[in-house]
């Protein structure tokens, strides 16, 4: 119990963050979200590997398209337990809730780098992972017809940092194959371009994975997701669940 200290007290503090952060914003809204996940990665060789992840995620069930991204990257195994990411990200994020915090669709481009450090405390494993987004968003302006649309895109910087705590709940034959999951991820703008708020979002995140085999898994998560906007007048405290699939592929064997 002593070797869990650390990473919930970590937790805690950014939830008390956040609560600080809340009482700043002049309005919220609150959407129940649906998101399918995959992701998958595949070994080329004993330390690179290439990645690729997609989602397509729903507002108030799946009454209204929230936001979808595709997500390419390459990794590379330094260490046993550190593993750094150069990757691309495509979203669009779409007009959805009430009030709504985008009055059209917003597409976004970014590159990213990104280091994921992994320990272990006997079966616990405890995950960081730090990414840095250098991003490309779309900026909507009102045309003379009354319509929005894209008129330009400007560069902003955001800095994640992620803390996830993975523990076996079933095994077989030393093979975990029920597992549950507990952390948070908060996204934090930086830079001269970071808007009104310091905080951009954050999830806190817990659920269940399950194991089909050393290529398959599942997993089902409960985040609870808070988004600022750019000029901290609007926050969404969204409810979400998340199924995802994931699969891990090793290349270099027959």
């Amino acid at each position: 119990m002593k070797k869990l200290i650390k990473p919930l007290l970590l937790c805690f503090l950014i939830i008390v963050f956040i609560g600080i952060q809340k009482i700043q914003a002049q309005e919220e809204s609150a959407n129940t979200n649906v998101w399918f996940h995959y992701y998958g990665k595949n070994m080329v060789s004993s330390k690179l590997s290439f990645s690729f992840e997609a989602t397509m995620r729903y507002a108030n069930g799946v009454s209204e398209k929230q936001q979808y991204f595709v997500r390419p990257s390459v990794d590379y195994q330094f260490t046993k337990r550190f593993m750094g990411t150069i990757g691309y990200s495509h979203y669009n994020t779409y007009s959805y809730g009430n009030p709504a915090m985008n009055r059209t669709s917003i597409p976004e481009d970014h590159v990213w780098i990104q280091g994921t450090f992994l320990h272990t405390k006997k079966d616990l494993k405890i995950t960081h992972r730090l990414r840095d987004e250098f991003r490309f968003v779309g900026i909507a302006k009102l045309n003379n017809d009354g319509e929005y649309s894209i008129d330009d895109y400007d560069y902003r910087n955001r800095l994640r940092y992620m803390i996830l705590l993975n523990y076996p709940l079933l095994k077989k034959e030393e093979s975990t194959k029920l597992f549950a999951v507990l952390g948070d991820e908060i996204f934090l703008n930086i830079g001269s371009n970071a808007g009104k708020t310091f905080l951009n979002q954050n999830r806190i995140i817990g659920g269940l994975g399950y194991n089909f085999n050393k290529n398959h898994q599942i997993q089902l998560n409960y985040i609870h997701q808070h988004i600022w906007n750019f000029s901290n007048t609007l926050l969404e405290s969204n409810p979400t669940v998340r199924l995802t699939y994931i699969t891990n592929f090793d290349w270099t064997k027959p």
